[in-house]
């Protein structure tokens, strides 16, 4: 079993703001195959899929950003997932608008949302997914993430989400050392 996070905050005032990638990433997975009900458990929406064969959880966090591993832990727990079968899918201010990378493991690289996962889960031994929002340094970087995106980032952005989607197609199946091959 493997379980796929997708990272943001809970509520209509936070759809379509730059720290909302991960949610936006997993909507983008399920919608292309016609689905758009998740399950409720643990302070988190979840749907449960089969790809090739393998049972995979989609999970967003229904807790802030700053809370999202006590929900994580809680998924990990109850469904018995090996934290090395774990994506979590986050947005990175450190990379330029759109730019994904895959990695194996790492520091949270101060992602509240990625330490908090990493003080749940006891390691910064997991596969992450971070798609980048750039850094406008005109904005407060709270007000930055916590923006709405405008419709030409958006643009720039919708080519990342799909990379998201295949790659969340791939994840159950594929090394993840060559799926980072073919998006890194």
């Amino acid at each position: 079993m493997k379980l796929i996070v997708g990272l943001g905050n809970p509520g209509k005032e936070y759809e379509n703001t730059r720290h909302n990638i991960g949610f936006m990433v997993l909507d983008k997975y399920l919608s292309k195959r016609g689905i758009t009900n998740y399950k409720e458990k643990f302070n988190g929406l979840y749907y449960e899929d089969n790809i090739d064969g393998e049972k995979v959880i989609l999970l967003k966090p229904q807790k802030y950003m700053n809370l999202s591993g006590e929900v994580v832990i809680s998924y990990l727990n109850y469904f018995k997932i090996n934290v090395e079968d774990m994506l979590v899918i986050s947005d990175d201010l450190d990379m330029p608008l759109g730019k994904i990378k895959l990695k194996l493991s790492g520091s949270c690289g101060g992602h509240n949302g990625l330490r908090n996962i990493e003080n749940n889960i006891g390691t910064q031994n997991y596969k992450r997914l971070k798609i980048g929002i750039s850094n406008n340094k005109e904005y407060d970087t709270k007000d930055y993430v916590l923006g709405k995106i405008n419709s030409e980032d958006m643009k720039t952005l919708d080519s990342s989400l799909e990379s998201g989607a295949e790659i969340i197609k791939m994840f159950p199946s594929v090394k993840f050392d060559n799926i980072m091959n073919k998006y890194n």
